[in-house]
């Protein structure tokens, strides 16, 4: 019974576990740029102890097991906004900006300028161009950006958003503030930038909300198996003891 209990137990951790992670994709409903996650299960079989004077072999037992996060790198809905900051990717590529741990990537292009006149995104990162961080004068007007990321204005040309592409885009590990680390980048090939536009999450809340209630009554079955299991055993004990009074 007690392996019962156990093998129940790692299906409730792993639950959880998936449960965290359809909630962020529902918090990131409305997140310019965000991708969806996936968890990854496995199964763990237990080593057991054997030996040759056993009556019978042990059998063997079965855990659940998270075995990896799976980043769903489909392209959002991207839509049109008007802004001149604003600027979707038409590809599989990512916006590189700097932050204090390095340069990141990311997906989201509503950007802004700061008191300085630098262009960053949402956080206050630096959005980084070919050359660094793309800046602007007071006085300029008339921002345009080119498919290839060319970026220009009243004063004439400011540099190149730098554009980066992965050949797997599951190396990428995923930090806060909507940004991704690691990685292996490569020159951009293929994506384009599409300015006046940004990129909706990829987020289906019909779906996660599904799968939301299908983890909740998965997570409620193995809870009440583990009572089921916890009342046998409790009334095995008091049988015996009732046996032996």
């Amino acid at each position: 019974m007690e392996n019962a209990q156990l093998i129940g137990l790692s299906r409730q951790i792993a639950l959880q576990r998936q449960l965290d992670v359809v909630a962020n994709n529902i918090a990131n409903l409305n997140t310019t740029g965000f991708k969806a996650e996936q968890i990854l299960f496995e199964e763990y079989v237990m080593p057991v102890a054997r030996d040759n004077d056993f009556p019978s072999l042990d059998q063997p037992l079965s855990y659940v097991q998270d075995w990896a996060t799976m980043h769903d790198m489909t392209g959002g809905a991207i839509v049109q906004t008007g802004n001149e900051l604003d600027v979707a990717l038409n590809g599989d590529g990512f916006f590189a900006v700097q932050t204090a741990g390095g340069e990141r990537w990311t997906r989201a292009g509503s950007f802004q300028l700061n008191n300085q006149g630098t262009l960053v995104d949402q956080s206050g990162n630096p959005v980084l161009g070919t050359g660094g961080p793309i800046q602007f004068g007071p006085d300029e007007v008339g921002i345009t950006i080119a498919s290839d990321g060319t970026v220009s204005s009243s004063a004439g040309a400011k540099g190149q958003l730098r554009i980066v592409e992965f050949a797997n885009a599951q190396d990428l590990k995923r930090e806060g503030l909507n940004l991704y680390s690691g990685g292996q980048p490569q020159a951009n090939t293929t994506t384009r930038a599409m300015q006046g536009h940004v990129e909706r999450s990829n987020v289906s809340g019909v779906t996660e909300m599904a799968e939301m209630i299908r983890v909740q009554r998965a997570y409620e079955s193995a809870a009440s198996l583990a009572q089921k299991q916890d009342d046998m055993r409790r009334n095995a004990i008091q049988r015996l003891g009732d046996a032996n009074a």
